[in-house]
Protein backbone atom coordinates (compact mmCIF):
# COMPACT_ATOMS: atom_id res chain seq x y z
CA UNK A 1 0.00 0.00 0.00
CA UNK A 2 3.02 2.60 0.98
CA UNK A 3 4.02 1.86 -2.43
CA UNK A 4 1.26 3.03 -3.88
CA UNK A 5 0.86 6.17 -1.84
CA UNK A 6 4.47 7.05 -3.11
CA UNK A 7 3.07 6.10 -6.65
CA UNK A 8 0.82 8.94 -6.42
CA UNK A 9 3.29 11.88 -5.39
CA UNK A 10 3.47 14.46 -8.07
CA UNK A 11 6.60 13.45 -10.33
CA UNK A 12 9.07 15.79 -12.18
CA UNK A 13 11.52 18.60 -11.06
CA UNK A 14 9.56 21.05 -9.99
CA UNK A 15 7.30 18.44 -7.98
CA UNK A 16 10.18 16.86 -6.57
CA UNK A 17 11.90 20.39 -5.46
CA UNK A 18 8.54 21.52 -3.86
CA UNK A 19 8.68 17.84 -1.17
CA UNK A 20 12.20 18.54 -0.68
CA UNK A 21 11.46 21.95 0.62
CA UNK A 22 8.26 21.15 2.26
CA UNK A 23 10.08 18.35 4.07
CA UNK A 24 12.90 20.53 4.92
CA UNK A 25 10.67 23.29 6.39
CA UNK A 26 8.65 20.72 8.49
CA UNK A 27 12.08 19.10 9.84
CA UNK A 28 13.88 22.15 10.32
CA UNK A 29 10.94 23.45 12.16
CA UNK A 30 10.89 20.60 14.36
CA UNK A 31 14.84 20.20 14.99
CA UNK A 32 17.34 22.74 15.20
CA UNK A 33 19.30 22.82 11.74
CA UNK A 34 22.63 20.93 13.46
CA UNK A 35 19.99 18.13 14.22
CA UNK A 36 18.62 17.41 10.42
CA UNK A 37 20.55 15.26 7.86
CA UNK A 38 20.22 15.41 4.62
CA UNK A 39 19.41 11.67 4.48
CA UNK A 40 16.17 12.42 7.08
CA UNK A 41 14.76 15.22 4.14
CA UNK A 42 15.24 13.01 1.18
CA UNK A 43 13.56 9.89 3.27
CA UNK A 44 10.81 12.60 4.33
CA UNK A 45 10.17 13.54 0.72
CA UNK A 46 10.63 10.62 -0.98
CA UNK A 47 13.06 11.44 -3.10
CA UNK A 48 17.29 10.47 -3.83
CA UNK A 49 19.58 12.28 -1.57
CA UNK A 50 21.50 13.25 -4.31
CA UNK A 51 18.99 15.19 -5.29
CA UNK A 52 19.34 18.19 -2.75
CA UNK A 53 22.63 18.93 -4.10
CA UNK A 54 21.03 18.60 -7.67
CA UNK A 55 18.38 21.39 -6.59
CA UNK A 56 19.96 22.90 -3.75
CA UNK A 57 23.99 22.41 -3.83
CA UNK A 58 24.04 21.77 -0.04
CA UNK A 59 21.96 21.35 3.23
CA UNK A 60 22.72 25.03 3.41
CA UNK A 61 21.52 25.76 0.47
CA UNK A 62 18.07 23.88 1.12
CA UNK A 63 18.29 25.66 4.41
CA UNK A 64 18.28 28.86 2.47
CA UNK A 65 15.79 28.65 0.10
CA UNK A 66 13.45 27.36 2.45
CA UNK A 67 14.40 31.01 4.39
CA UNK A 68 13.49 32.53 1.59
CA UNK A 69 9.57 31.82 1.92
CA UNK A 70 9.59 32.73 4.86
CA UNK A 71 8.01 36.45 6.46
CA UNK A 72 10.34 39.16 7.10
CA UNK A 73 9.92 42.86 8.16
CA UNK A 74 9.85 44.15 4.80
CA UNK A 75 6.10 44.25 4.83
CA UNK A 76 6.61 46.98 7.19
CA UNK A 77 8.56 49.09 5.02
CA UNK A 78 5.49 49.65 2.66
CA UNK A 79 3.52 52.74 2.94
CA UNK A 80 4.16 56.63 3.38
CA UNK A 81 7.47 57.14 4.68
CA UNK A 82 7.10 59.49 7.38
CA UNK A 83 5.81 56.51 9.32
CA UNK A 84 8.32 54.26 8.59
CA UNK A 85 9.86 54.73 11.90
CA UNK A 86 6.74 54.34 13.78
CA UNK A 87 5.69 51.18 11.99
CA UNK A 88 9.55 49.91 12.94
CA UNK A 89 8.36 50.61 16.05
CA UNK A 90 5.39 49.18 16.58
CA UNK A 91 6.93 46.04 14.91
CA UNK A 92 9.99 45.71 17.16
CA UNK A 93 7.68 46.08 20.16
CA UNK A 94 5.43 43.15 19.00
CA UNK A 95 8.82 41.38 18.80
CA UNK A 96 9.86 41.70 22.30
CA UNK A 97 6.46 39.94 23.48
CA UNK A 98 6.78 37.30 20.76
CA UNK A 99 8.90 34.96 19.04
CA UNK A 100 8.91 35.44 14.65
CA UNK A 101 5.54 33.75 14.06
CA UNK A 102 7.59 31.82 11.66
CA UNK A 103 8.93 28.06 12.95
CA UNK A 104 11.76 28.50 10.51
CA UNK A 105 12.82 31.67 12.00
CA UNK A 106 12.89 30.13 15.61
CA UNK A 107 14.93 27.51 14.43
CA UNK A 108 17.06 30.50 12.67
CA UNK A 109 17.15 31.70 16.29
CA UNK A 110 18.06 28.47 17.96
CA UNK A 111 20.66 27.90 14.87
CA UNK A 112 22.11 31.04 14.87
CA UNK A 113 25.62 29.79 16.10
CA UNK A 114 26.33 27.24 13.19
CA UNK A 115 28.75 28.52 10.69
CA UNK A 116 26.60 27.56 7.45
CA UNK A 117 23.58 29.29 8.95
CA UNK A 118 25.67 32.79 10.28
CA UNK A 119 26.45 32.80 6.00
CA UNK A 120 22.63 32.34 5.50
CA UNK A 121 21.61 34.71 8.15
CA UNK A 122 24.16 37.47 7.09
CA UNK A 123 22.69 37.31 3.18
CA UNK A 124 19.04 37.10 5.09
CA UNK A 125 19.64 40.72 6.62
CA UNK A 126 21.32 41.61 3.80
CA UNK A 127 18.51 40.55 1.31
CA UNK A 128 15.76 40.73 2.93
CA UNK A 129 16.27 43.28 5.64
CA UNK A 130 19.03 45.85 5.27
CA UNK A 131 19.12 46.65 1.27
CA UNK A 132 14.71 46.72 0.65
CA UNK A 133 14.99 49.21 4.02
CA UNK A 134 18.11 51.31 2.42
CA UNK A 135 16.02 51.39 -1.15
CA UNK A 136 13.44 53.35 0.74
CA UNK A 137 15.72 55.92 2.93
CA UNK A 138 16.52 59.00 0.91
CA UNK A 139 19.51 60.74 1.71
CA UNK A 140 23.41 60.40 1.96
CA UNK A 141 24.68 56.91 4.06
CA UNK A 142 20.83 55.11 3.22
CA UNK A 143 23.01 51.90 4.21
CA UNK A 144 24.97 53.08 7.35
CA UNK A 145 21.01 54.11 8.63
CA UNK A 146 19.19 50.62 7.65
CA UNK A 147 21.74 48.45 9.29
CA UNK A 148 21.37 50.56 12.67
CA UNK A 149 17.88 50.19 12.31
CA UNK A 150 18.49 46.43 11.88
CA UNK A 151 20.65 46.56 14.83
CA UNK A 152 17.87 47.38 17.37
CA UNK A 153 15.27 44.63 16.09
CA UNK A 154 18.36 42.18 16.39
CA UNK A 155 19.04 43.91 19.87
CA UNK A 156 15.14 43.48 20.70
CA UNK A 157 15.30 39.45 19.64
CA UNK A 158 18.31 38.82 21.51
CA UNK A 159 16.63 40.72 24.69
CA UNK A 160 13.93 38.37 24.43
CA UNK A 161 15.48 35.06 24.11
CA UNK A 162 17.65 36.01 27.36
CA UNK A 163 15.63 38.03 29.00
CA UNK A 164 12.05 36.15 28.28
CA UNK A 165 9.35 37.96 27.14
CA UNK A 166 7.77 41.02 27.97
CA UNK A 167 4.84 43.11 27.27
CA UNK A 168 5.42 46.06 25.25
CA UNK A 169 3.95 49.59 26.83
CA UNK A 170 2.24 52.53 24.53
CA UNK A 171 5.53 54.32 26.32
CA UNK A 172 8.11 51.36 24.42
CA UNK A 173 6.55 52.27 21.21
CA UNK A 174 7.48 55.76 21.35
CA UNK A 175 10.92 55.56 22.75
CA UNK A 176 11.24 52.87 19.88
CA UNK A 177 10.07 55.34 17.73
CA UNK A 178 12.17 57.97 18.30
CA UNK A 179 15.07 55.08 18.27
CA UNK A 180 14.21 54.40 14.63
CA UNK A 181 13.88 58.26 13.68
CA UNK A 182 17.07 58.40 15.24
CA UNK A 183 18.49 55.31 13.28
CA UNK A 184 16.84 56.28 9.90
CA UNK A 185 17.16 60.13 9.57
CA UNK A 186 19.57 62.21 7.29
CA UNK A 187 21.73 64.11 9.11
CA UNK A 188 23.44 65.82 6.73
Amino acid sequence: MEAQAMDARPRGREATRQRLLDAARELFAEHSYEQVTVRMIAAAAGANIALVGRYFGSKAGLFGAVMEGEPSVRRVFDGDPAGLPRRLAEYAAERMFHDPESAILRSLERSAGHPDVQALLRERLSNAIVGPLAARLDGPDAHARARMATAVFLGIGSMRRLAGPQAPTAADVDRLTAVFEACLGDSS
